[in-house]
């Protein structure tokens, strides 16, 4: 997950807007628009003051994003890295799917459950497959 997918990501699960976050944080909407489509790249102050519009540490706000560019277990969406790790319901999830999964979004949100995932994975895999 890249940084500019994070952030976007962090604000979308708390039903933000841009101006929410604006208003929380106290930076620009235009500058957070473009820290969320990657056309730059925000500072440690910055950081530190989106860590605190979302009330995490900037540990958390980065954990997930890897900046070598391939997708990590802790990069993955909540409730996906849960199916992932399951020893029954993960055992069928190549890295491939867990990539196709990771990518999914429904109406610009994302699954929350680890049981969401799976209907999708099986619904994917029945269409897919045939």
């Amino acid at each position: 997950m890249t940084l500019a997918e994070r952030l976007r990501e962090l604000r979308k699960d708390r039903g933000w807007r841009l101006k929410d976050l604006s208003q929380a944080s106290g930076l620009s909407i235009p500058y957070l628009s473009d820290l969320e489509r990657g056309r730059t790249n925000p500072s440690l102050e910055t950081l530190q003051t989106l860590s605190r519009a979302y009330g995490i540490s900037v540990h958390d706000l980065l954990a997930p994003v890897d900046f070598y560019g391939e997708r990590t277990q802790a990069a993955l969406p909540r409730g996906l890295a849960e199916l992932v790790e399951d020893p029954v319901l993960g055992a069928d999830l190549t890295p491939e799917w867990v990539e196709t999964l990771s990518r999914i979004e429904l109406r610009g949100k994302r699954p929350q459950s680890k049981r969401d995932w799976y209907e999708i994975f099986l619904h994917l895999r029945r269409v897919l497959e045939g």
